[in-house]
């Protein structure tokens, strides 16, 4: 298919509030930019998740858009990404919409909230349900146009030093969780703190974290979390469905051309579909790898302790939504598409899922 009759296909976004500091190097015809991500450099699922959007960049442009990918620390620190994107020092930026709620305080809601989306929702909401323009609305007061360009899907609950039996089991522990999750955990009675992913595992070791949670099988794996000889809990309550995030400096987005900004986006929807798939095709076998290789315990959250962090979740996210306007306005816009998705969801995807547990009982494949 020729790049511009694809690009017929490729919706248009809205194009952000122009800025004033960074314009792409130009050379020979051709823009070069610079995208640093918040994840090790190649890291599996997020890391190769920044690369496909490159990559597809570079392809439907036919070569007129180069993005060199740098990984978290190689510019700056990984979660000083985005003030060096809107100070043009980078020109793009990879990574997950709650690690900028210290700069927007709306963006802790948009990738992924407690007993929130799925990845489906999260998508549809984006698309349908008024989150494109929430999240261009927040990105535009940090200088930056935004997509959404990946998700891990349901994560797990995370590692633990001792099994996890009640709520009151959260008190005093130094646990490491990021966005509204960790705010939950903290009004559990947690002493919560955020760490990029490779400071997670020797903080594990030290004695410096009691519990931590990262990603999910394919992510914890390759990080090395399994060592920890700790718990591994189930399910992620915090994080059922966790949206990736492209940033792009607004002078460099205004710079490009309708044909370019389409190309971008169709690439950023790509990603976001490769990198779920990557995670949905790696993570059993790599839980597989932990239980039966390294005798990982893997233990379920009981109702109780669910029940509760519930009850907690919905108490602080009204809280912090109630902190700034636009918080209020994207925690609304979630909780009414929220209603209408759980309720399609118990009469298909959640009834289904049953059903298809009976099926399992009695159909496996062939040796």
């Amino acid at each position: 298919m020729e790049r511009r009759q694809f690009l017929k296909g490729a919706a248009f976004g809205g194009v952000a509030a122009a800025s004033t500091l960074a314009t792409p190097a130009i050379a020979q015809g051709v823009k070069r930019l610079r995208m640093q991500t918040t994840w090790p450099r190649n890291f599996p699922g997020l890391g190769t998740g920044a690369n496909v959007l490159a990559e597809m960049i570079n392809r439907l442009s036919s070569g007129a858009i180069e993005i060199e990918v740098l990984g978290g620390g190689e510019v700056v620190p990984p979660f000083e990404t985005i003030d060096a994107v809107e100070a043009g020092t980078l020109d793009m930026g990879h990574g997950a919409f709650y690690y900028w709620k210290g700069k927007v305080p709306a963006t802790e809601f948009l990738g992924v909230i407690p007993f929130g989306f799925n990845a489906a929702e999260t998508n549809a909401w984006f698309r349908f349900g008024g989150g494109q323009e929430l999240a261009d609305e927040a990105y535009a007061q940090m200088g930056c146009k935004v997509f959404l360009s990946g998700n891990t899907g349901n994560q797990m609950g995370g590692w633990f030093s001792r099994e996890m039996q009640s709520i009151e089991d959260y008190r005093g522990l130094r646990l490491r969780l990021p966005g509204l999750g960790g705010e939950v955990s903290a009004a559990a009675g947690a002493s919560v703190v955020n760490l990029p992913g490779g400071e997670i595992p020797p903080a594990m070791a030290s004695g410096a974290l009691d519990a931590a949670e990262w990603v999910g099988p394919y992510n914890d794996l390759a990080l090395g979390m399994h060592r920890s000889g700790w718990y591994y809990m189930y399910p992620g309550w915090q994080e059922p469905g966790t949206g990736l995030d492209n940033f792009i400096n607004l002078d460099v987005w205004n710079s490009f051309t309708d044909e370019e900004k389409a190309i971008v986006e169709a690439a950023n929807a790509y990603a976001n579909d490769y990198v779920l798939s990557e995670f949905m095709a790696n993570n059993n076998d790599a839980l597989n790898t932990m239980v039966t290789e390294h005798n990982v315990e893997l233990r379920r959250f009981n109702d109780e302790i669910l029940v509760s962090l519930a009850e907690l979740s919905a108490d602080v996210l009204d809280q912090r939504a109630n902190a700034d306007p636009l918080s209020r306005r994207v925690y609304d816009s979630i909780l009414r598409f929220r209603a209408q998705a759980t309720d399609w969801a118990s009469v298909a995807e959640g009834a289904m899922a049953q059903a298809r547990a009976l099926d399992y009982r009695f159909s496996q494949p062939s040796e």
